[in-house]
């Protein structure tokens, strides 16, 4: 499974789980669609069933596949996130009630990328990105102002309009219109105080304590497609994250 000449000390299954990542890389295997059978990838790798189910389990464990009782294995996706709360949702209420917040645009611009976000995104200072604002409510309750930074060359085409016309969360549309799967975060949590713009959005008083969340997002090889910035309440709601 390695380049001839060079040994690999990965085991077998991580090998082949390097392998179907560059599949679903490459499209093979759509957002949604099931991946053939364990049986099959056997013969087409020329492994056993057992490495093959090892190589599954690994991608499941990175939120690639999931696996449907009776039914195979299917790429994981964003759209199914419109019937279970979102993956990346970090935002909840205190009193344990799981709510999907509701999402309001308010701003589509295009610019160019500041130093620091440049180099969060690998571009270079100065190349096209793309900055969303929206807001997230809980029971009709402004709590996230988001500010969301995409590189413009990912995201031709990115309007307001097509964004309100597309039913379903914010990752979901950018898989399903624009081909960029958003698959790890990693996350930066710092407490600020609000300034007037945001102060006015979520209807509390300036230098009210909030809550910032820097966020890159990645999509295979790593590559960061997304710098977010998210300033939230926390007088009724906490960031939760969920280890091990």
């Amino acid at each position: 499974m390695s380049t001839p000449g060079t040994p690999s000390f990965q085991p077998l299954y991580l090998q082949i789980k390097a392998l179907m990542v560059k599949s679903l890389e490459a499209g093979e295997w759509r957002p949604g669609e099931a991946i053939p059978s364990d049986l099959e990838l056997a013969s087409r790798f020329s492994v056993s069933q057992g490495t093959v189910r090892r190589a599954i389990d690994a991608l499941a464990d990175d939120n690639l596949v999931v696996r449907r009782q009776g039914k195979g294995t299917f790429v994981a996706t964003h759209t199914e996130e419109t019937v279970s709360m979102p993956r990346f949702l970090r935002i909840r209420r205190d009193d344990g009630v799981d709510e999907h917040p509701g999402s309001r645009l308010l701003d589509v611009r295009r610019g160019k990328a500041p130093a620091d976000v440049a180099r969060a995104l690998d571009l270079k200072p100065g190349e096209p990105v793309l900055v969303l604002t929206r807001v997230l409510e809980f029971g009709g309750v402004p709590v996230v102002v988001d500010e969301i930074t995409l590189p413009a060359a990912l995201f031709r085409g990115l309007t307001r309009a097509k964004y309100e016309a597309y039913q379903g969360s914010m990752y979901g549309f950018f898989e399903t219109q624009f081909g960029v799967r958003m698959l790890k975060a990693r996350e930066r949590l710092k407490a600020i105080a609000a300034d007037a713009r945001t102060a006015a959005i979520l209807g509390v008083a300036p230098g009210t304590p909030l809550l910032a969340v820097e966020r890159v997002t990645t999509t295979y090889g790593d590559r960061p497609v997304e710098w977010r910035r998210g300033l939230s309440t926390t007088l009724h709601h906490h960031y939760l994250n969920e280890l091990g």
